[in-house]
């Protein structure tokens, strides 16, 4: 029997990644309340050792060795650094700005919310062994759980926005808002839980270094011609990565300010989108491989499952409880809080890397990591079966959907 090459494993595990999620995609039709990028999650979690691994060991044995898995590590790092740079530049902190009062209270009651009800799961939680990893402190563990169950994933919330034909309505447009806000909250958190008391002096050096640099990088943005500047911006994005790992904070904090300190105004619109589709389509499915590669059944008893409702039910109900407030103090129209709650619900991607850093810095366990995954594959996919109906009546009584 032939022995297949490294090579040859390494492509058919890129096989099986890509094949796989589309094919049930498209001939299950799931497009309505598991839209792609989702099934391409569960995808990844299927082909890992939880599922794959468990019902067939020998196979899963074979496709995936250490030297395949290293490789798709490689990819999925590059990956995901490159859809968070892409996050970063599209927040529109300028509009953010000029609506300051109404941004901060939706967003800040969007976020402390659930903060607040993941945090308290979380401590319901850590009263049982199997949540908190060995380098995890009770208060990291607790903000880390919290703030996973207050993300909302910005990219793939541009993602639903254009499905429901809404990104570029004026109701898209808020959304958007209140998200950016949380987005920056989000890596300012992870920034606390992984600060470092042993690498202070690196991550001093960081912040001052990443300072003078940006302002030099922008200035040298705004002279050179655009066709120069993806090309520039890549090369900062690598540095900002290795420079923040190198102090201790995380490559995926300095691919977040790499490109959250970029002027996205010097970056044409339609070829953004279609290089943020492209990442999506060619090489993030990987990440998600790698991220389901990560996923354990181990507690026993369905306590994973058990953990997953919990945090789901904190999750969800935080979050459209802190809109209601929002909207109920800001005396929104009938109707558009439930719409914006449930697009908010987006935590598929962002919260993935936000606790696949956790898991790295064994903060949380992989039970725990397990758990919070189900979560956000769970929220997502509320988002559009939820927010379709609501958006029809709200445009029914507002004679435009953008009112």
């Amino acid at each position: 029997m032939h022995a297949m090459s490294p090579t040859e494993v390494f492509l058919l595990a890129m096989l099986l990644i890509f094949s796989a999620p589309y094919l049930l995609w498209r001939f299950a039709r799931t497009d309505y309340w598991a839209p792609l990028v989702v099934v391409q999650i569960i995808g990844g979690i299927l082909l890992g050792p939880g599922v794959l691994g468990a019902l067939f060991p020998g196979y899963y044995a074979l496709v995936f060795t250490p030297a395949t898995i290293g490789s798709l590590n490689g990819i999925a790092w590059w990956a995901v650094m490159l859809f968070v740079w892409i996050a970063g530049i599209e927040l529109d902190l300028g509009e953010a700005w000029r609506r300051r009062g109404e941004t901060s209270v939706t967003a800040g009651f969007a976020l402390f919310t659930p903060l607040i009800a993941g945090s308290a799961a979380a401590l319901l939680m850590l009263r049982y062994p199997g949540w908190a990893g060995p380098s995890g402190a009770r208060w990291q563990v607790v903000l880390g759980i919290g703030m996973a169950c207050a993300v909302t994933a910005l990219p793939i919330l541009v993602l639903f926005l254009e499905k429901l034909d809404i990104l570029r309505a004026p109701l898209g447009q808020r959304t958007l808002r209140y998200a950016s806000l949380d987005d920056i909250a989000i890596w300012g958190v992870l920034a606390l839980i992984l600060l470092d008391w042993e690498r202070v002096g690196r991550q001093a050096a960081f912040l001052v270094g990443f300072a003078v640099a940006t302002w030099a990088v922008r200035r040298l943005m705004a002279a050179i011609a655009e066709t120069d500047r993806w090309y520039v911006s890549l090369i900062w994005l690598a540095l900002c990565g290795f420079a923040a790992d190198w102090a201790g904070l995380h490559f995926m904090v300095g691919a977040f300010l790499s490109g959250a300190v970029l002027d996205g105004k010097l970056f044409d619109r339609a070829r953004m989108d279609q290089f943020r589709h492209f990442v999506l389509i060619a090489i993030m499915p990987v990440f998600f491989l790698s991220t389901g590669l990560r996923t354990q059944f181990q507690v026993g008893g369905g306590a994973v499952f058990a953990a997953a409702a919990l945090l789901l039910v904190a999750s969800v109900g935080g979050k459209l409880l802190g809109v209601q407030i929002a909207g109920r103090l800001l005396r929104w129209g009938k109707g558009e809080a439930g719409v914006i709650g449930w697009l908010l619900q987006t935590k598929a991607l962002i919260m993935i890397i936000f606790v696949n850093i956790l898991l790295d810095k064994k903060i949380i366990t992989n039970d725990a990591f397990t758990a919070l995954l189900l979560m956000a594959i769970g929220s997502t996919m509320l988002t559009i079966p939820m927010v379709t109906p609501r958006l029809r009546a709200l445009g029914r009584a507002s004679g435009r959907v953008d009112a």
